[in-house]
């Protein structure tokens, strides 16, 4: 079943940057773990600088993995907007809050 696209565009609306959002909060989360693991090493007496380097290595290649995610998503979102526009005639560029109709599309859901 196909759906109005003004409803579809309030949803993308929400859900790209609530997945910017989560992935920003990841990122936060394993860069947290990260100085949490270094300083752990660093400030525990009788523990090697060469100890658990290996799970530094891990947490830093998970942090690029996810700069990398952050990245892809900011350009889906640039791809959602220019579909949009072509679409619907949307100017989501802004998006949400100065989008034109953004209330209306809001309200959509």
């Amino acid at each position: 079943m196909t759906q109005p696209i003004n409803l579809n565009a309030a949803r993308l609306q929400k859900a790209v940057p609530a997945a910017e959002t989560q992935i920003d909060d990841a990122l936060i989360a394993v860069s947290s773990l990260m100085a949490t693991v270094v300083t752990a090493r660093r400030d525990t007496i009788g523990v090697p600088a060469a100890r658990g380097h290996a799970t530094i290595q891990r947490l830093a290649k998970a942090q690029v993995a996810l700069v990398g995610v952050s990245g892809d998503i900011l350009r889906v979102h640039g791809e959602l907007a220019e579909i949009g526009r072509e679409t619907a005639g949307l100017d989501l560029h802004e998006c949400p809050e100065i989008a034109p109709n953004s209330a209306a599309l809001a309200a959509a859901l």
